[in-house]
């Protein structure tokens, strides 16, 4: 039998965590678990994995800013951000920052799957790879979040790019974003 390929994977949910390790490992991987960005560098040191799949969102600490710090320990590491999030902006920006691939959540273990083993690169990770253009409110909300990527994340200074007051650039983002599919 083949040895089982190595993951660390990084969210702060630990439910989350907890079942999707079961699943990864069902699948083939031997998965290692961390909630935040210390942990995760330890582990990394430690574990010498392959595979990472991390969350855009880990409570205090940015699944963007960490990227840059994982491939410095791993350069050859390859990395799978997943968002509840999602952004083209979002997913630009992790590929910038030396992320292999994005997929927004909520998602199956075997997309995971696919998306590290580079199985299936048809799909746009944002869309799901509708054939269909996104609707004009998720055009928006890709605007919006390539501005606020831009403005280093000052609410403020996107508000003053896009021309809104702060407090309606706010409400905007307190919002989730629109949902293209409902079978997700």
């Amino acid at each position: 039998m083949d040895k089982p390929e190595r993951l660390l994977l990084i969210d702060d949910d630990e439910t989350f965590t907890r079942v999707l390790a079961r699943a990864l490992t069902a699948r083939g991987f031997e998965v290692a678990i961390a909630h935040d960005a210390a942990s995760a560098l330890s582990l990394l040191r430690r574990e010498h994995p392959r595979h990472v799949v991390l969350d855009l969102k880990l409570g205090t600490d940015n699944g963007l800013a960490l990227i840059p710090q994982l491939l410095a320990i791993a350069p050859n590491l390859r990395i799978l951000l997943l968002t509840g999030y999602a952004s083209i902006a979002t997913a630009v920006e992790a590929i910038k920052r030396g992320a292999h691939d994005y997929l927004a959540k909520p998602v199956d273990a075997d997309a995971i799957v696919r998306a590290l083993r580079d199985e299936d690169g048809e799909a746009d990770p944002v869309s799901g790879g509708s054939e269909h253009a996104p609707p004009l409110r998720r055009l928006e909300w890709e605007h919006i979040q390539r501005v606020l990527v831009e403005s280093e994340g000052n609410i403020s200074e996107a508000a003053r790019r896009l021309g809104l007051h702060r407090r309606t650039l706010q409400r905007k983002l307190a919002k989730h974003p629109v949902r293209e599919r409902g079978n997700t």
